[in-house]
């Protein structure tokens, strides 16, 4: 982009977060269009761009026909699991830059629980598992479980990082949940004795250490900075963003090292770089968090905290509300809800608005960073800020 801070997000929306629907997909995301655009003081008729979610196997011309939308100048797809969403929000920013869109629309979410199950098999398969189903799950390397097992497992031998460290991770996204009314495991508190309790699905993973299987949808309006004030909505600028794509990007056992997320180190770099800002700044982490233990690595890829040193870091309260640096204040994919992370953008809209409850606001927020992983380690990192009405 040629300048920061020239695009925002204007609205946000989302369905609630179940664990059972009849409602397809697609419809799903449909509400959390509308609620979205509502929300930006918009009509489906100012929309000139949509960015479906090829996670959920979506495609633009759904929207187009359901919503009515009419000329429709950009919808490009990105291709990087649970990274895609902030890989969208890149797009975005790109179009509205170049003058190619004024209006984006981004769509996410899954049917989780009650139709793209893991256990189903009903999920989306995207072309980057074709090795990993070739070579590594005729030997039991079925899912994204065991994948980012391996990992959390070279983590504890490299780094001594231990299992009540990844309990803290869960228990902190609870007690979040806990003061969010609509999380999933609102009125569902947990204690470290509890996470050490529950069963063990793949060493180290115990079932707690585990996002939910849900359903639901969210969805994000971008526009430009100036179009956003003007809506009473510029309260969450995009000041930086940035992707990066892993190597080797077709198997987490390939990595040179599977302790670290060196596409979130590169990919951070660059959405830093674009805000002029760094980890210091920012007054909450937003990590779109599959697993506990990639809490850990994701805070040590973005500088929060040295290699190694992620584990001690949680077990001391530091994610905490009220603590050093507060993660996931609205219970995460952990206890809200797993909406291929959108949901952790449109919480960190609403922490920059000051409309949470007063019990889980960040006090004085003014920067979030917003991270998503998908595939095997691909990565995307947005800074967002506070904006002046």
């Amino acid at each position: 982009m040629s300048q920061a801070r020239g695009c925002a997000i204007a609205g946000i929306g989302n369905t609630a977060y179940t664990r059972g629907t009849d409602r397809s997909t697609l419809e799903l995301h449909l509400e959390a269009s509308l609620v979205a655009l509502a929300d930006a003081g918009l009509t489906p008729d100012d929309v000139d761009a949509v960015l479906p979610s090829t996670s959920a196997g979506r495609g633009a011309d759904e929207f187009i026909l359901n919503l009515g939308l009419r000329d429709i100048a950009f919808a490009p797809s990105a291709h990087m699991g649970g990274a895609s969403l902030l890989s969208s929000v890149q797009n975005a920013c790109l179009a509205i830059d170049a003058g190619i869109a004024s209006c984006v629309l981004i769509p996410a979410g899954r049917r989780g629980y009650s139709g793209e199950r893991i256990s189903t098999g009903q999920g989306v398969v995207d072309t980057v598992m074709a090795t990993v189903r070739e070579f590594e799950q005729p030997y039991g390397n079925m899912g994204a479980a065991q994948w980012f097992a391996q990992a959390a497992q070279r983590h504890m031998y490299q780094y001594g990082t231990t299992s009540e460290q990844l309990g803290h991770v869960a228990v902190t996204c609870r007690a979040h949940a806990n003061l969010n009314p609509q999380a999933l495991m609102h009125g569902k508190p947990m204690t470290l004795a509890d996470h050490q309790a529950s069963r063990m699905i793949t060493t180290p993973f115990r079932l707690l250490d585990c996002s939910l299987e849900s359903d639901g949808a969210g969805a994000l309006v971008i526009t430009s900075a100036d179009r956003a004030r003007s809506l009473g909505r510029g309260q969450a600028l995009i000041a930086g963003v940035g992707e990066s794509h892993s190597n080797v990007p077709t198997s987490v056992t390939q990595k040179p090292d599977m302790s670290i997320v060196q596409s979130l180190q590169v990919a951070s770099a660059r959405a830093f770089a674009m805000s002029g800002t760094t980890i210091a700044a920012a007054d909450a982490v937003l990590i779109h968090e599959g697993f506990t233990w990639y809490v850990i690595a994701a805070l040590e890829a973005l500088s929060a905290v040295k290699p190694g040193e992620g584990g001690p870091f949680v077990a001391d309260g530091n994610i905490r509300l009220g603590g050093a640096l507060p993660v996931n204040p609205h219970g995460g994919a952990l206890s809200e809800g797993h909406v291929s992370g959108v949901n952790h953008v449109i919480e960190a809209v609403r922490q920059l608005r000051r409309t949470v409850e007063p019990a889980r606001q960040v006090p004085d927020c003014a920067n979030v960073v917003v991270v998503n992983e998908g595939n095997f380690f691909d990565g995307a990192v947005l800074v967002l800020e506070k904006g002046e009405l």
